[in-house]
């Protein structure tokens, strides 16, 4: 009985083939038609062995081997063709289900991202994505093909001799038998085989991402050894694999065996009684030792059927992630930037206590709101509701009136513009990353622009080939200050009215803070701004600033008037104060 998850897994990978069916079917009569001329070799062996091996003009085999040569051309042929159009159509099915992954993966929220490690995502649309197809076009390439040979074969059989041909059949159950056994025990080992495939990756990315931590201190060894436990036990599942795999082809040669071993006992009493010829019985047996091959590779179907279920199961899990919440349904055309915080409050899942709480906060067009406080006091929260990178759970929050819950998510966005610490760019030239997610072709002249107005001209006209510089991965051939910059060029050229700078100066050096401080104040003129800062010094200027403390607003006001009421406040810009000399010292030794 079909397995009823099974047989779902294999519908929804036909959504991926029906697209093709027309090439599918033709490669498939054409693999068809490519087997059904097996039975066609054994069948010549009875007239040849039976009417001898006379050979003359008056010669009834004289074409013989003209037919031997035109049955193989003819099978090279139509084989050639079916394996070429279903690599197409594998191929094709490859990158659908690609491109449907990773645009899915664009859609999902940022609690995806936090719950699952990256690798098993990039395992997910790299390596399991070929293991389907296995499952599909090449399995059903192979079933068809072997399928047809040994229909014929069996034909042929019967033709011949009905008795023999009953014992060949006997094999059919057994196989059967062993086939379903193995198939539990190789499904459990794919799945096993994917998670440590993930763990390795995981080793992996993570050794390239800290391998200067990893040489400071000294921890060659251990990420070495860690390593060595993850592949050893990869090591391990590969091989149960394989010998689970493995066994299907002796359990297939063996049962086979016993079969012509039965075959030729009875077919040699026959002869003796008269009952079949010389011709006969060569052509049977040859067929049934022709079956052998074909029986082998249909029995070795099931390790990459198994594989390919395990993989859609991989695949599938990740389509049917819930995307990201778009209740929308309000566009904006350009907004003035009064945003209302309406007694707002945020919980993370299975948190034991809200990370914001009743946040009451009117922000006026082109104001510049500052969030300081301890950490953990929820300033990053904070500035992730706003795209709703998290939504709200109690209260409300309104821009230019509209709840964003009411806002398409994409409308909501493009009035925004973020400027992180963590600045990652795209393995691309400078001018690509700075003019990245534009509308329309921009010229060199408004990314020129834009980069001026960053402060990053200073370096980018210094470079060799200036705008088309390659960044290298993650922004590596640049510098803090530099990724910094092209961020904010970034910013100034999408012209968002609303801005969230996310500690975008903590991390640099006071050369680079220096330009990119002078950048961000120019970035922030005339648009709704919220800045998240740990230097206290950076945001002095701010229209106002919003002191938190364990998810509530615990003071708010100018810089003057916060030190002048002697709280949270003028405590932390007093301790950075006294740090100062201290911290300059270090940088001087």
């Amino acid at each position: 009985m079909i397995d009823k998850n099974n047989l779902k897994l294999y519908k929804r990978l036909l959504i991926y083939a029906r697209p093709y069916y027309k090439a599918i079917g033709l490669g498939s009569v054409l693999a068809a038609l490519s087997a059904a001329t097996e039975p066609l070799l054994p069948a010549l062996m009875k007239p040849m062995l039976d009417q001898g091996f006379r050979f003359g003009e008056r010669s009834p085999l004289i074409w013989l081997p003209f037919a031997v040569v035109g049955i193989f051309f003819l099978r090279g042929a139509l084989g050639f063709a079916s394996t070429y159009i279903m690599a197409w159509v594998q191929n094709k099915i490859v990158y659908q289900i690609r491109l449907d992954m990773f645009a899915h993966l664009l859609r999902l929220p940022n609690t995806y991202f936090q719950k699952y490690p990256s690798a098993k995502t990039i395992n997910r649309i790299t390596n399991d994505v070929n293991g389907v197809t296995s499952a599909s076009t090449t399995v059903l390439l192979t079933i068809i093909k072997d399928g047809v040979t040994v229909i014929g074969l069996f034909a042929w059989l019967l033709y011949l001799n009905w008795q023999l041909m009953l014992i060949a059949v006997t094999v059919v159950p057994v196989l059967m038998i062993s086939v379903r056994k193995l198939s539990k025990r190789l499904r459990r080992l794919m799945h096993a085989e994917h998670d440590n495939m993930v763990m390795m990756t995981t080793a992996i990315q993570e050794a390239i991402s800290n391998q200067k931590v990893i040489k400071v201190y000294g921890g060659e060894a251990q990420e070495v050894s860690r390593f060595d436990r993850v592949a050893n036990y990869l090591r391990g599942i590969l091989m149960r694999g394989t010998v689970s795999a493995a066994l299907g082809t002796p359990i297939t040669q063996l049962t086979s065996a016993f079969a012509v071993a039965i075959i030729i006992a009875v077919a040699m009493y026959q002869s003796a009684e008269g009952m079949t010829t010389i011709g006969g019985f060569a052509s049977f047996i040859t067929a049934t030792l022709m079956m052998n091959a074909p029986m082998k590779r249909l029995a070795d179907l099931n390790a990459p059927i198994q594989r390919g279920l395990a993989a859609a199961e991989h695949i599938f899990a990740l389509l049917d992630e819930a995307p990201e919440r778009d209740t929308g349904s309000v566009t904006l055309d350009k907004v003035r930037g009064d945003i209302v915080f309406d007694r707002v409050s945020y919980r993370y899942p299975e948190a034991e206590r809200d990370a914001l709480s009743a946040i009451d906060l009117v922000v006026r067009p082109g104001e510049r709101i500052a969030l300081v406080g301890p950490s953990g006091s929820g300033k990053s929260t904070f500035a992730n509701l706003l795209p709703n990178f998290l939504h709200v759970t109690g209260g409300e929050i309104r821009i230019d009136g509209h709840p964003i819950d009411s806002i398409h998510l994409t409308s909501l966005r493009q009035q925004m513009a973020l400027v992180t610490q963590e600045v990652l760019l795209f393995n691309d030239t400078i001018a690509n990353n700075i003019a990245f997610g534009a509308t329309r072709q921009l010229s060199l002249e408004e990314i020129r622009a834009a980069a001026k107005a960053a402060h990053a001209l200073e370096f980018i006209d210094t470079l060799p080939d200036g705008f088309d510089t390659l960044v290298g991965e993650g922004g590596m051939r640049l510098s803090g200050g530099q990724r910094q910059r092209i961020a904010i060029a970034r910013a100034v050229l999408k012209n968002a009215p609303i801005l969230i700078l996310d500690e975008a100066t903590s991390a640099l050096d006071n050369e680079s803070e220096r330009y990119v401080q002078a950048a961000l104040d120019e970035l922030m003129v005339g648009r709704t701004s919220f800045v998240i800062a740990h230097r206290l010094s950076t945001i002095e200027n701010a229209d106002r600033i919003v002191v938190l403390k364990e998810g509530r607003i615990a003071e708010i006001g100018t810089h003057a008037e916060l030190l002048a009421l002697n709280g949270i406040y003028a405590y932390l810009h007093q301790v950075q104060g006294d740090a100062k000399p201290a911290a300059a010292a270090t940088g001087d030794a």
